[in-house]
């Protein structure tokens, strides 16, 4: 359930039910969003069953902080003046841009709103004329980067033993 105030009271709805009545927006992020977006990562990133001291090992990597706002491109997904989700990237280049990060509120995946955000992404660096962008792919967002015309180019070790990153690229042209 997702919660709103009004007033004095508050009201509880559903995810689904949100969607289907409020309009979804991305806006370009601002400085004050930041622990929003460190503290939504988190909760995100926590969605995939990983060990709170895993989480805890990674919170400065997945920590986004208002000079990162500052210096990279940053938009935010925006629902009922809510942020359910964010995304962002920066330059590898004349041709191509890393998605750094890319993270939806746990209520909302699956929902369609990752596909909003990546769909914003692409036109938006299509706009930029990048021939292609790359990512590190956490393993459980493969499959979602795969069904979005993404490929795994490599593989990144990561900091759990035995388990590798993917890198995926798509090429815009």
């Amino acid at each position: 359930m997702w919660k709103f105030n009004k007033g004095d009271s508050s009201f509880e709805l559903s995810p689904l039910f949100c969607l289907k009545i409020f309009k979804m927006k991305v806006e370009k992020a601002l400085l004050k969003d930041a622990s929003c977006l460190t503290e939504l990562t988190i909760r995100s990133k926590s969605y995939w069953n990983y060990t709170k001291e895993q989480i805890e090992s990674w919170r400065e990597d997945l920590k986004i902080s208002a000079q990162y706002i500052s210096i990279n491109n940053v938009y935010k997904l925006v629902l009922a003046k809510k942020i359910i989700g964010f995304y962002s990237f920066s330059s590898e280049g004349k041709e191509s841009v890393k998605l750094d990060f890319f993270f939806v509120e746990p209520a909302f995946i699956g929902l369609g709103c990752g596909k909003k955000m990546l769909s914003d992404f692409i036109k938006r660096v299509k706009k930029l004329h990048y021939k292609a962008v790359v990512l590190d792919a956490d393993p459980n967002a493969e499959e979602f980067y795969k069904k979005n015309g993404f490929e795994v180019i490599g593989q990144l070790e990561s900091s759990i033993k035995n388990r590798f990153l993917p890198i995926m690229e798509l090429k815009l042209y």
